[in-house]
């Protein structure tokens, strides 16, 4: 029997990667996904498909009010940046959504409890992202401490692990991972400023990023992108 695992799926290519790494690694995934008011609402169609491909048995979608995170711009307030260059040494953007990482790793630990599950999976990184401190490795470090001081699991002798199998890689390596694990790229959503047709914008961070990590990695972009005015 294979031992169930969290996988926080947003529908993006590194949380894809990451279901992806948790199957291959022998993990059955019960999947989180968020509504929080992001306007990249793509993403949550995104993440049903992606479960669906994976033949996913329990996927979850959380609605969490908007107000939570209301200081976003990914949540329309304020302006998306565009076309920037050196993206993680420029400080933290306005797609900063304040505490994010927190809330989700804080819900997936409730589940850890309710499902008798010790396995949690994120897909950050702290080489090609956009600046944001819950990306970092010390922040990772600190909350599995904290799992591990907070809850009845680890009270008595087990452990929470929190594996950010991305944590240290490129955007380039992160899809050869995918590849390798059978990620199905065309799947994914990663822009933060789509049209009404869900094309990508190819100009924000996300989508900088998406294309520079398909380009370090050799492989063919599947995204459709908006045609430029």
């Amino acid at each position: 029997m294979k031992n169930r695992a969290i996988v926080l799926l947003s529908g993006g290519l590194d949380s894809t990667t990451c279901l992806g790494h948790a199957i291959k690694s022998g993990f059955d995934p019960v999947c989180l996904s968020f509504s929080y008011g992001q306007l990249h609402t793509g993403e949550i169609q995104a993440a049903k498909e992606i479960a669906a491909f994976f033949n996913v048995k329990d996927h979850i979608i959380i609605e969490l009010p908007k107000a939570v995170f209301g200081s976003s711009a990914l949540t329309g307030n304020g302006v998306i940046p565009m076309d920037r260059e050196d993206i993680d040494e420029k400080g933290v953007p306005s797609t900063y959504v304040p505490a994010r990482n927190t809330i989700f790793l804080s819900y997936a630990l409730a589940y850890c409890e309710s499902l008798d599950i010790r396995d949690i999976f994120i897909g950050v990184s702290s080489v090609d992202y956009s600046g944001y401190p819950d990306c970092r490795p010390q922040f990772i470090e600190a909350f599995e401490n904290l799992a591990n001081n907070a809850t009845k699991i680890a009270l008595e002798g087990g452990k929470i692990n929190i594996h950010a199998p991305l944590l240290h890689l490129t955007k380039g390596k992160t899809i050869k991972l995918g590849i390798s694990c059978g990620v199905d790229y065309s799947l994914t959503h990663t822009c933060y400023s789509p049209d009404e047709n869900m094309l990508a914008c190819g100009r924000c961070d996300s989508c900088v990023l998406r294309r520079k990590g398909f380009e370090e990695a050799g492989v063919a972009d599947p995204t459709k992108y908006q045609e430029k005015k």
